[in-house]
């Protein structure tokens, strides 16, 4: 038990303390990024796309709910 303890707070300090000694080749120059670059591409995409399936799924519970209706005329 105590030795399981010990390998676990072990790894856990080796997990911790790695990555900052792993340290990658220092930056260098190259351009810097643009900041005019838009955000909103992406978002206004995934917003469409929500509200596309939201209508769909609106439309096929409607339509469902008239073909039981039609059922309980019948």
């Amino acid at each position: 038990m105590r030795f399981k303890f010990i390998a676990t707070a072990c790894m856990l300090f080796a997990i911790c303390l790695l990555p900052t000694l792993l340290w990658a080749q220092p930056g260098g120059g190259g351009p810097d990024p643009d900041p005019s670059v838009p955000i909103d591409g992406g978002l206004s995409l995934l917003v469409a796309a929500g509200i596309g399936y939201a209508a769909k799924k609106r439309h096929d519970k409607k339509k469902a709910a008239k073909l039981e209706e039609e059922k309980e005329i019948v």
